[in-house]
């Protein structure tokens, strides 16, 4: 995830913000006895370099999400920005998946960032019929908009959410900077989309912290978390994250999706790994934790 990417964060205060005003009236609001929900995973299951670190040193490439799955209970599933799946595609992931694992599919960026939301009807059919098809192994979805996409369109953001399917699951990313810059706007914004029982992402970059707005519109959390390459302030901010998480699951959030990039995501396992371990202790929870084989460091020959 190249968006936000800085060559040197020496100089980045990583503290997290308070909480958006309307994150404590929604949590607040959803007090309930129902088990908390818990997905972390990286963002792409084809990498070569996990081969003997999450999977065996035998696998072919065709196997890796059959392996992924084994070892993460969840997808950031980007390919579905580049293209919309077929069902030969769909039935081939779930063949390869287990029970409870859930895919999180990004909108195409031909709706969002091409058409811009407008004239987009019958690909946002294709899509929303094409992802269904996943049933139980889908998790949410989500709608990021184009950075050029500004508080000036939102009327067309408005109609375009509610012409999705009734109960359909999304959240959705902001990237322009104009929705942070105006706490006028994002409230009108936030207020949309809760009125629409539509989620937001939050995105946790190094070069744009204002996409870190910590406001929840409806009980999930969808964070898009980018460290970098196992930097030691990945692990505070994780830390950090896993106390404000620990205390929205005790007001009453539900359902959380947290996604780990590192920067080319070799050391991706490792850093969600870290998550996972601190968010079960925490929370006395049973994620799954992944199995990583210490790779080998060739030493030096002088």
């Amino acid at each position: 995830m190249d968006f936000g990417k800085l060559p040197d964060i020496s100089g980045v205060d990583f503290t997290l913000p308070p909480d958006n005003p309307l994150t404590d009236k929604i949590l607040s609001s959803n007090i309930t006895d129902k088990p908390v929900e818990v997905y972390i995973g990286p963002p792409i299951w084809a990498m070569k370099d996990w081969v003997g670190k999450i999977y065996p040193s035998n696998a072919k490439e065709k196997d890796f999400l059959h392996y992924y799955t084994r070892q993460f209970n969840t997808i950031e599933l980007n390919v579905t920005h580049y293209q919309i799946p077929t069902p030969a595609m769909i039935v081939r992931w779930k063949e390869e998946t287990v029970k409870g694992f859930k895919f999180c599919p990004k909108f195409p960026q031909a709706i969002s960032h091409d058409r811009q939301l407008i004239g987009a009807e019958a690909l946002t059919t294709e899509f929303c019929n094409a992802v269904l098809q996943l049933g139980d192994n889908l998790g949410r979805t989500f709608l990021q908009l184009s950075p050029t996409f500004e508080p000036k369109q939102m009327k067309n953001l408005e109609r375009y959410l509610k012409a999705l399917p009734a109960g359909f699951p999304v959240s959705v990313e902001f990237r322009h900077e104009q929705w942070f810059a105006n706490q006028s706007i994002w409230k009108d914004t936030t207020a949309m989309l809760e009125e629409l029982g539509v989620g937001t992402v939050m995105s946790d970059v190094s070069g744009r912290r204002d996409v870190l707005h910590m406001t929840l519109t409806d009980n999930s959390l969808m964070l898009r978390f980018v460290g970098n390459e196992l930097h030691p302030t990945d692990y505070t901010r994780t830390d950090e994250w896993c106390r404000r998480i620990t205390d929205w699951i005790k007001k009453g959030l539900r359902n959380i999706y947290i996604f780990i990039h590192c920067g080319e995501n070799k050391y991706a396992p490792e850093l969600a790994h870290y998550w996972i371990k601190k968010l079960n202790n925490a929370n006395n929870l049973r994620i799954a934790e992944p199995k990583i084989t210490p790779q080998a460091v060739q030493g030096s020959l002088f």
